[in-house]
């Protein structure tokens, strides 16, 4: 009876032993896997209306250089200076260290090797050169090909800087999200050719909430496990660790037009576009302020006009800084 109760007893033991082993061995096989995507056909110009456009998005609403440049340079980028893209910044996640690239066309450390098309695939649909996954931060899946050829024009105009990033250092968990859950995003339907015009509509307002700014991405509850939402969009309550105070975290507000929780509800078209031009007035928040100060007046009614117009949502997310 004991021999017999000491096999059962190994039995139960091995058995969730064997299969813990065996995610574990699938886990290291699948995490760095690659995809296929198509290459747009979208080909860098040389023209100065061209590179100015793409020096705007970058610095401007598409605030790319406030996560390839390190934390140490932001202070530049506040007052105005346009730093180059060197990379480097780390993103400390719950499943490991994410670090941004080298966006100058260095040859051996930057872009210089990659192709046109290549970039484009990479902001388009999330997929590297070498077919790996890009981390699901850029939400330009959508950004009109006229947009997208003035950022790579802009990119391919810098001065190339050598500066060697570290790779991304995931640990167990992220390895199993990329192996299981971690696809490429691609876009939703047919991208436009051309982005609506610099005008202040909503039509305009939309397209840069949602595929240049990211402002649904921030102000829209989110896992930071795989981004899904977790709340109705632009109603807030993402968490944010307080760069500034390691005890407190950001909370985004609700920008939807209700009455009772909307935080821009009360606001005037003027007091929106004031509040940006004032740039960061809040130490350790996540926003890139400094970037959205660059907008132009037709960019930023615009999106005014756009928050206005979405439903509203009832959701009370409480004071932007708040205890962990």
């Amino acid at each position: 009876m004991k021999r017999k109760l000491k096999k059962i007893l190994i039995g139960t033991i091995s058995v969730p032993s064997v299969a813990i082993l065996a995610l574990i061995v699938a886990v290291q096989i699948r995490w760095d896997r690659s995809f296929e995507a198509p290459l747009p056909a979208i080909e860098a110009r040389t023209d100065s209306a061209t590179i100015a456009r793409g020096r705007y998005l970058v610095y401007g609403p598409a605030h790319c250089a406030y996560c390839h440049t390190t934390q140490d340079k932001w202070a530049a980028l506040d007052a105005g200076e346009e730093i180059p893209l060197t990379g480097g910044f780390a993103f400390e996640l719950p499943f490991g260290s994410v670090y941004t690239r080298n966006l100058t066309p260095d040859a051996e450390t930057g872009i210089g090797q990659r192709t046109d098309a290549e970039l484009a695939r990479i902001l388009r649909h999330g997929v590297r050169a070498d077919g790996k996954v890009v981390m699901p931060f850029m939400p330009f899946q959508n950004m009109s090909d006229e947009d997208l050829t003035a950022v790579i024009s802009y990119l391919r105009a810098q001065e190339p800087v050598q500066n060697e990033v570290p790779e991304h250092d995931f640990n167990l968990l992220g390895k199993a999200l990329l192996a299981f859950v971690i696809q490429p995003a691609g876009p939703t339907g047919t991208p436009p050719a051309t982005s609506p015009a610099e005008e202040p509509t909503i039509e305009r307002g939309r397209y840069i909430a949602h595929s240049v700014a990211n402002c649904t991405g921030c102000h829209t509850n989110r896992s930071l496990l795989d981004g899904s939402a977790l709340g109705p969009e632009f109603a807030g309550g993402m968490e944010m660790p307080d760069e500034s105070d390691p005890t407190k975290v950001f909370v985004t507000p609700n920008l939807t037009p209700d009455p009772k929780t909307g935080h821009i509800t009360s606001w005037s078209e003027d007091q929106f576009v004031a509040r940006f031009r004032a740039g960061n007035i809040r130490p350790g928040t996540h926003m890139p302020w400094a970037a959205f100060a660059r907008m132009s007046d037709a960019d930023l009614r615009a999106v005014y006009r756009y928050l206005r117009s979405l439903p509203p949502v009832e959701n009370e997310t409480g004071p932007m800084v708040q205890d962990k």
